[in-house]
């Protein structure tokens, strides 16, 4: 009987001990990741990063517009169709938006990509159809050159996978299609799903493509697993993420604006200032570009680079599968 009580005694103990222990010491017990500035355990991050984008999904071209100061539209093909007039300059936009107008790593993500008919795509937190329409548009466009040039067309039907965690995004994504008259485009598939936990056959896609989404998974490396683990032999690897700017004065206007007047502009616009600031951090808790590359070649690609766009603001990794 007091072997009974001293045993139950040291399991109370033992169940007490997390609240006695330093937070930073229970998380690690746990396997602590980061939630922008935050330490959390792992199995928590998934549910609170989908709150966030499940709160900024209603305004998500907002959101890009304050992530990126603006540049968000430009690098989206829009310059082209963009009259930039005194009254189109929001007094919010920094003057930073008349240096890099030519700015467009959307089309320099799909361009190092070498998109070609017949073949079998999967872009990752996609949602909103970003880059799988430019994939699709630069396909149809290799095959308009070859029609032209007589050659005969693939019979490899192209099909390009939008897959994301959260289906508000990948609602504002089959909106957007609507739109673009791509609603019944029967290359486009929108598929729900982690990219820690794809639902893709090995070695079936012949490229990957990940956009400002892979600093908000919970594990890293386990979403660079997956992304080999589904490409073919020769499928390329490409990952589009806000980065570390390289140049000090640069930086210093960069992180005067991410911290001080995103999170201020997404409270006074979208009224949801935590979720704004999650993101600025994320971007900084988010590994370096040299380390991010060593991950890459950690989990088997090879021919890993990187190439910076905006001073650092942008990388875009790339690797093969060989």
């Amino acid at each position: 009987m007091a072997l009974r009580r001293s045993v139950t005694r040291l399991v109370g103990d033992l169940n007490l001990l997390p609240s006695l222990l330093p937070r930073g010491a229970a998380l690690l017990h746990s396997h602590a990741t980061s939630f922008g500035f935050k330490e959390v355990p792992e199995e928590e991050k998934s549910k609170l990063v989908g709150n966030v984008f499940t709160s900024v999904s209603s305004n998500y071209d907002l959101m890009n517009d304050m992530m990126s100061a603006g540049l968000h539209r430009l690098w989206k093909d829009r310059l082209g169709r963009l009259k930039l007039t005194r009254a189109s300059l929001q007094p919010n936009t920094p003057w930073l938006i008349l240096i890099l107008l030519f700015v467009n790593v959307f089309s320099r993500l799909v361009s190092k990509l070498h998109p070609f008919p017949g073949m079998k795509h999967l872009d990752v937190a996609g949602g909103t159809g970003d880059v799988a329409f430019r994939v699709l548009e630069s396909i149809n466009s290799v095959s308009r050159r070859a029609m032209q040039h007589g050659l005969a067309e693939t019979e490899e039907e192209t099909q390009i996978y939008i897959c994301d965690i959260n289906p508000n995004m990948l609602n504002v994504g089959k909106k957007r299609a609507i739109e673009r008259g791509l609603g019944e485009n029967h290359c486009l598939h929108w598929i729900e799903g982690d990219a820690e936990a794809l639902s893709f056959d090995d070695g079936s896609m012949d490229g990957y493509t990940i956009a400002f989404g892979i600093r908000n998974v919970t594990r890293i490396e386990k979403a660079l697993a997956e992304a080999y683990r589904v490409l073919k032999r020769g499928g390329r690897f490409l990952c589009l993420e806000l980065s570390h700017v390289e140049l000090p004065i640069f930086k210093q206007l960069y992180d005067y604006y991410s911290f001080s007047v995103i999170p201020a502009m997404g409270e006074l616009v979208a009224g949801d200032r935590e979720s704004y600031k999650y993101l600025v951090e994320s971007i900084r808790r988010f590994p370096n570009q040299e380390a991010f590359a060593r991950m890459i070649v950690d989990t088997g690609f090879q021919k890993v680079e990187y190439e910076n766009l905006v001073g650092g603001v942008v990388a875009i990794h790339s690797g093969l599968k060989l």
